[in-house]
């Protein structure tokens, strides 16, 4: 039995790409699954984390924390100068007022924390993604209030102590597990089994993507069109703005600047809704949901595209 897990993790893992997109469309297509899984939410949404930071070379982590102006320069990227940039080119077109406050905000948010698996994942800079994540979920209550106000004219109600208690607690659990698993499990062992877990990351990142799709199905069925339109905005600006980030941060070379635009493009939704609140209307909901579609396909999409790049530049360095 144990032999037939590890075997369907290992297919999984070889397949991982696939597996996400498809996980998605499960949730939006089969409601009924979606409610049922969408109590594990919040353990889906960091058991990948911290299976990224037990495969993490900590080694690596600690000398992107030795680089203190690259780590600020590319947090202000992403807390700073990408919801900026989002506004400047949402003001010179003619779109709902929900929309375009849901894309400015969703900029103005922190990177997802899946972005550490899937660098994992995509053979990108996960030791990157993760230090720019954390600085970034741990300032995004201090940026976010302020550039919702200056650009959107929206005062959001963060109770700021609360709010970095729940992370602290949140990000603090993660870390601490995949300590323990370090500490138990040989490094020969957790690389032996490099692609079993990622089977498992998948399989969370599959159940949290059913997850997050809970109640949008009818919505859907009721508004197709507002609907079409939102998920064709979010598969834009996640675009755009991968692109964007990567060509800002090229002088790091590919594997290091593709990060960043991973991280650009894939913003926490999460985050603007607990900043939200009461605020949240059913609109800029459905775009949060919605919004997981393409950053669950495009990983699966873009990945000959990241390999292609990574394999030129591996060429000409030899």
């Amino acid at each position: 039995m144990t032999r037939v897990a590890h075997r369907l993790l290992d297919f999984i893992g070889q397949h991982a790409t696939r597996f996400l997109g498809a996980g998605v469309f499960t949730g939006l297509l089969v409601p009924p699954l979606a409610k049922l899984v969408a109590p594990l939410l919040i353990p889906t949404l960091l058991i990948p984390l911290a299976l990224a930071l037990v495969r993490l070379d900590w080694g690596a982590f600690r000398v992107y924390a030795g680089r203190p102006a690259l780590i600020v320069l590319i947090v202000v990227w992403l807390l700073g100068a990408s919801p900026v940039l989002m506004w400047a080119a949402l003001a010179l077109l003619d779109m709902e007022p929900a929309l375009r406050q849901a894309l400015v905000l969703a900029a103005a948010s922190s990177p997802i924390i899946s972005c550490a698996a899937f660098s994992f994942i995509l053979g990108l800079d996960a030791a990157l993604a993760v230090v720019a994540i954390l600085l970034s979920m741990a300032l995004v209550p201090l940026t976010m209030p302020p550039l919702a106000l200056a650009l959107l004219e929206l005062k959001l109600e963060i109770e700021l102590s609360t709010f970095m208690l729940r992370l602290a607690a949140l990000v603090g659990t993660t870390f601490a597990a995949a300590f323990i698993i370090r500490a138990i499990v040989p490094a020969r062992v957790i690389e032996r089994n490099a692609r079993m877990l990622d089977g498992v990351t998948v399989l969370n990142l599959v159940l949290f993507a059913m997850a997050i799709m809970s109640g949008v199905t009818a919505f859907a069925l009721e508004r197709p069109l507002y609907v079409f339109g939102v998920t064709a905005a979010a598969f834009a600006a996640n675009v755009i703005m991968q692109v964007l980030g990567t060509a800002a941060f090229w002088r790091l070379g590919p594997r290091a600047a593709l990060t960043v635009g991973l991280m650009t493009g894939n913003c926490n939704m999460g985050l603007v809704m607990v900043a939200l609140g009461p605020q949240a209307n059913i609109d800029l909901v459905v775009f949060f949901a919605m919004g997981q579609l393409p950053m669950f396909m495009l990983p699966g999409l873009l990945f000959p595209l990241y390999r292609r790049v990574l394999a030129a530049r591996g060429a000409a360095a030899r």
